[in-house]
């Protein structure tokens, strides 16, 4: 495998030298990122969908959201385990398969002894298992980027991943939509199938298992290190929103919505690498304070709900301080764990973001009943603020040495 510690470059400001950020490594694990992203994303809007017109209805619907969504959970749990003891290519490389197979299970392929079923227990068992492997992508793909690039460049890296996974789930999400509308859905499942296995061709030169010189932390143990928790609690504060905004924003936003969340998505993607840069030189964690304020000040303008401009406004703030906060949680995580640890804490920081866009939706809803969504909303924007109580830990811990 390629190292990437042993090339600079001048920086583009001259200065000094900086190590050089891409490898044959990190290349590969963003062709198998696109890829994983590209599958789930395909069916994780236009499955829900095909669910409903097979007969099960929007009961059916919604179970293919929620079982995929408990399968990754669960398999995220799991995740750093499996590592330790099989090794980073075995392990993505199924990862990849769960995604693909049950994806193209659902056309019949004959060579899986499949017969062509559109039964409601058949499609949540493709969601079960493509959770399962979703959880092994994004939970390696983060610990692989912080193990290949260099320590010095491991904001800019986790940025660069995290659009090359970004970018595939704004077009993949209308896309399954559109094309199961345009020429039905089995081409859909076919794409979705082929996208997963195609990563495979990259996970063979990824590194296997090696000894690690310490163990590596449980992911209960890493929840209990304040050090991790509270950078992983401002980021699950702004997933909660995230699960908000994605499920309620289009039954009260109006025709604005669904340019809201293409601005919301765009603000992610283009403040991420911005933020790891920046961070890589002055330091990620502190970047973690005024993430969560810009992310909340984003969520308390939709409070004028009725309001396009606002709506917009608001969203284009959600992202910024959503992206920032994101890739600089992760970087201080990252900072503060030796290399052993790399795949629980990616672990944590995906259960953060899974766990919390479930309880923001399910909360939200539960309250917007009782104050109405504006209302609703400035409670929100109060509540993803409760982590800067805990916040000083997130703040004062040394971190690395940054280049200048």
């Amino acid at each position: 495998m390629t190292t990437t510690t042993s090339t600079t470059t001048a920086t583009a400001d001259g200065a000094g030298a900086r190590p050089r950020l891409m490898s044959r490594a990190f290349a590969l694990v963003l062709v198998a990122g696109v890829g994983s992203s590209t599958s789930f994303y395909l069916l994780f809007s236009s499955l829900p969908r095909y669910a409903d017109a097979t007969g099960a209805g929007g009961v059916g619907a919604g179970l293919t959201t929620g079982v995929m969504m408990l399968a990754t959970v669960a398999a995220e749990l799991a995740v750093p385990r499996l590592v330790a003891r099989c090794g980073y290519r075995t392990v993505f490389g199924t990862g990849l398969a769960l995604l693909g197979v049950p994806a193209l299970a659902l056309l019949g392929v004959p060579a899986l002894a499949l017969a062509t079923s559109g039964s409601m227990a058949m499609i949540l068992m493709a969601c079960l298992v493509r959770g399962a492997g979703f959880a092994v992508a994004v939970v390696l793909g983060g610990a692989l980027v912080a193990s290949i690039v260099p320590a010095e460049r491991r904001g800019e890296g986790l940025g660069i991943y995290g659009i090359a996974c970004g970018v595939p789930a704004m077009v993949a999400l209308p896309a399954g939509l559109w094309l199961g509308d345009l020429v039905g859905y089995a081409p859909v499942f076919a794409l979705a199938g082929v996208s997963a296995l195609a990563g495979l061709a990259a996970v063979r030169d990824l590194p296997g298992r090696r000894p690690e010189p310490e163990a590596p932390l449980g992911l209960v143990a890493a929840a209990r290190k304040r050090e991790l928790l509270v950078p992983s609690l401002f980021f699950a504060a702004t997933t909660v929103a995230t699960g908000i905004t994605a499920t309620f924003l289009p039954l009260v936003g109006g025709a604005v919505s669904a340019w809201a969340l293409l601005a919301h998505g765009l603000a992610v993607t283009c403040t991420r690498w911005w933020a790891g840069r920046n961070g890589d030189r002055y330091g990620a964690a502190r970047q973690l304070v005024p993430g969560l304020v810009i992310s909340a000040s984003g969520i308390a303008l939709l409070v004028l709900v009725s309001s396009p401009a606002a709506v917009l406004a608001g969203m284009v703030l959600f992202g910024a301080g959503f992206g920032l906060t994101g890739n600089a949680s992760m970087a201080v995580m990252l900072d503060r764990v030796p290399s052993s640890s790399y795949g629980t804490v990616s672990a944590l920081w995906n259960v953060a973001y899974d766990v919390g866009i479930g309880l923001g939706a399910t909360g939200f809803g539960l309250a917007a009943v009782h104050t109405g969504y504006p209302a609703a909303f400035g409670l929100t924007a109060a509540l993803m603020l409760l982590p800067l109580l805990a916040g000083r830990s997130a703040r004062t811990r040394p971190e690395r040495a940054r280049t200048a």
